[in-house]
């Protein structure tokens, strides 16, 4: 079946139906097929000073992958991104593109930007999919080098020294290597079989993970410089959260973001009652609500400083947060939270902002 066209507009993409996903934890966006990717791809003005790579933090050369997704190689895509790129399945679902690559896209002067991330993602499924050889291992360098974290930080960078014949292990105290891709970003984005297929790739590239190390503590620098590890890259991530400032704050039953996440995402089967107030405008504030919804809070609000014009989050996770039945309340600031006399919290009260605050 012929996808119709129009160059101004992205190729739509497939979703869950709203009212089937809020009551689950799978992917909300099912991806391109092959002809919608390559549909999209011909709405690419192959720019030959191509600002969609000035918007990339790793350089992709974003026209060159979206000339052979055109064609339909899309092994050859997958080539060109993994070539600055290591983890494209990831990063094809939970980049920013909208302030990054799809930001500075041509075609969005007019129109809507090209839907780069989507297309990144359909070449890294396409390949996960199809291609089942084993990578290419470089030869041995002789050097060994010890990674402590196994984030995105850490991963990408033991992906890149591997593929120079270094011999790179990660060490992670979690049970389980990602970060906070494992153990931050719901599944309705970011899938837990995609991540452990992106850090497949790097253990066929001959990365050794070691899962429940803490350095430091369970290990010492000095007793891995014994054991032949000549560098170290620190990875240890930004984990900890940040609290409003506010009276009250420190309520039973309220919770930082990154400390919900963590503790929601280990049991995706949980069940919340009540209503549920999120303090924030940000992707992680929309997570936290849409994450809420699922384990069926009664109602779930989240209110943020900024107009609804200017709230950090995506623009497409706003939409899909409010058919998820999220309430957004833009321009009201945290002021106080009230609590009863056993100290948990009853209220939150909040003060209009007088301007807008933009991110």
């Amino acid at each position: 079946m012929e996808v119709p066209m129009d160059v101004m507009t992205r190729v739509p993409v497939r979703e869950q139906d709203p009212q089937v996903r809020a009551a689950n934890f799978e992917e909300v966006c099912l991806g391109y097929n092959a002809e919608e990717a390559m549909a999209e791809a011909t709405r690419c003005l192959n720019c030959k000073n191509a600002q969609c790579m000035k918007g990339c933090p790793v350089s992709i050369n974003i026209p060159a992958f979206i000339a052979q997704v055109k064609e339909g190689n899309f092994e050859e895509a997958y080539h060109i991104i993994s070539e600055s790129s290591a983890l494209p399945a990831v990063c094809g679902r939970v980049c920013p593109q909208e302030n990054q690559c799809e930001g500075k896209c041509i075609r969005g002067i007019k129109g809507e930007p090209v839907g780069i991330g989507r297309l990144e993602r359909f070449v890294a499924d396409w390949h996960r999919e199809n291609v089942h050889t084993a990578p290419i291992v470089p030869a041995w360098n002789g050097h060994k080098v010890a990674i402590i974290g196994a984030g995105p930080a850490g991963l990408s960078a033991a992906y890149y020294l591997a593929t120079r014949g270094y011999k790179p292990t990660v060490f992670e105290k979690s049970a389980r290597p990602g970060g906070m891709m494992t153990y931050g970003i719901p599944s309705f984005k970011l899938e837990k079989t995609v991540i452990d297929a992106e850090i497949q790739v790097l253990r066929e590239l001959g990365v050794e993970i070691r899962c429940g190390v803490e350095v430091g503590k369970d290990v010492t620098i000095p007793q891995l410089r014994e054991q032949g590890y000549l560098a170290f890259y620190v990875a240890i991530g930004c984990q900890g959260g940040r609290l409003p400032g506010v009276p009250g704050e420190t309520a039973k039953g309220t919770d930082i973001a990154v400390h919900f996440l963590h503790e929601a995402l280990a049991d995706e089967t949980q069940r919340m009652e009540g209503s549920v107030v999120v303090v924030g405008g940000g992707n992680v504030a929309i997570d936290c609500a849409r994450t809420a919804v699922r384990f069926g809070a009664e109602k779930v609000s989240m209110v943020c400083l900024e107009s609804r014009e200017t709230m950090p989050a995506a623009k497409d996770e706003i939409a899909e947060a409010e058919e998820d039945h999220v309430e957004i309340c833009a321009g009201w600031g945290p002021q106080e939270l009230l609590q009863d006399e056993s100290g948990h919290v009853t209220a939150v009260v909040f003060k209009k902002c007088l301007r807008t605050i933009d991110p």
